[in-house]
């Protein structure tokens, strides 16, 4: 159990839809609360590493470009060491990005560690 009762199940479920709905909704400060201190961002094939801070100007940038009318998963998963990934479709004006997530338990929590938005 972590902090506050939650069930570590319960937590990774909310942090997984509350990621979808920043997604949907192009909301770059509420996305940056579920970031890793460090978030590996890539788009298109352009890979950084960034603090969440850095991260969150990165996807406020991304969605003033793409502005999103709608995210869905298509797929959740899990490894055998404990990762979770996701894999959905980010519907912006003029198309379509697939949307790669890792996420990761640190110190109790849920985090995203990566994601890759590469256009459909």
């Amino acid at each position: 159990m972590l902090a506050g009762g939650i069930q570590p199940l319960q937590a990774q479920a909310d942090v997984i839809n509350s990621v979808r709905d920043a997604l949907k909704s192009g909301n770059s400060r509420e996305l940056s609360k579920y970031l890793n201190n460090t978030v590996e961002i890539s788009i298109n094939g352009e890979k950084s590493s960034y603090s969440r801070n850095q991260a969150e100007f990165v996807l406020k940038d991304f969605f003033t470009k793409y502005p999103p009318q709608d995210f869905r998963y298509v797929h959740q998963g899990s490894s055998k060491e404990g990762l979770k990934y996701t894999v959905g479709t980010f519907v912006h004006e003029r198309g379509e990005f697939r949307v790669f997530m890792l996420i990761k338990q640190f110190g109790g929590s849920y985090l995203v560690d990566k994601i890759d938005f590469n256009r459909e």
